[in-house]
């Protein structure tokens, strides 16, 4: 079966400071998760619920007088996961850090009848550095304007702390989540180890945009071996204890493993 996880780069004039092309059930992520659906009916789509690629400000949540409003976001995150469910979305997966955003979000899908919809929850999401790459492409960095927070730091975790991920691993599975996810992955190792230790749920990781344009770009000078450095990385996820990993390396690492059994 195939997997696919959509991050939608919205076109600039669709962006607004409230993020309502968020819950809009025409919108590019929904008519892609549609399309999908409609030519593979049998794949997984998992959807990203956040606010940052629909946002003007660039923020994972709704901004104002220069602080992310927690309870304001979730209330909207929360018809976005159902917006998604409508849609076809088998999984939705909040990465936006808002505390509380799992249980509305299960609340929310529930009461829409969606029951079914699970949650990939980003339940340890740091505030790394290794992000460039991805915001760049997608352009939902923070902007750079009065009242508006020049970075992710308030509710995305400090990298020095790894106790915070037990307690988001806590929350997280109380509140209804079906799948943890930690992101980034291999400067996140331990934190891997450790929620695979504390929970029963499957442990999910995201090989960021810079960890894996930092093999791709050393491979390319020549300074490495792409396949095997790659397949080190992913391994070394896997032996964390990630049950699920996320990798834009996915098409070549399946091509990479039909080759070696041939």
């Amino acid at each position: 079966m195939c997997s696919f996880a959509l991050f939608p780069a919205i076109e600039p004039r669709l962006k607004t400071s409230d993020a309502r092309e968020a819950v809009n059930p025409e919108n590019l992520l929904c008519r892609s998760v549609r399309a999908i659906k409609e030519a593979l009916p049998e794949s997984c789509v998992i959807t990203d619920v956040a606010l940052d690629p629909y946002s003007s400000l660039g923020h994972d949540g709704l901004v104002k007088d220069g602080v992310v409003l927690n309870d304001e976001t979730v209330e909207v995150l929360a018809k976005m996961a159902v917006v998604h469910a409508e849609a076809g979305a088998d999984l939705v997966a909040p990465s936006d850090m808002m505390d509380g955003r799992v249980g509305a979000i299960r609340t929310a899908l529930d009461g829409a009848g969606y029951g079914d919809v699970g949650i990939l929850a980003y339940t340890a999401k740091y505030a790394s550095s290794f992000y460039g790459p991805f915001r760049e492409a997608l352009d939902s960095a923070p902007v750079d304007a009065p009242d508006v927070p020049k970075d992710k730091k308030t509710y995305q975790m400090d990298p020095a702390n790894v106790r915070e991920a037990v307690v988001e691993a806590t929350l997280d599975e109380s509140e209804g989540a079906d799948i943890m996810m930690v992101k980034p992955a291999l400067p996140y190792l331990d934190v891997i180890a450790r929620l695979r230790a504390q929970t029963n749920l499957p442990v999910a990781a995201y090989q960021v945009s810079g960890e894996y344009a930092m093999i791709k770009a050393a491979a390319a000078n020549g300074w490495l071996d792409e396949r095997s450095c790659m397949t080190e990385a992913l391994v070394a996820i896997a032996r964390a204890g990630a049950d699920m990993i996320l990798t834009y390396a996915a098409l070549d690492y399946a091509r990479w493993w039909r080759e070696s059994l041939a």
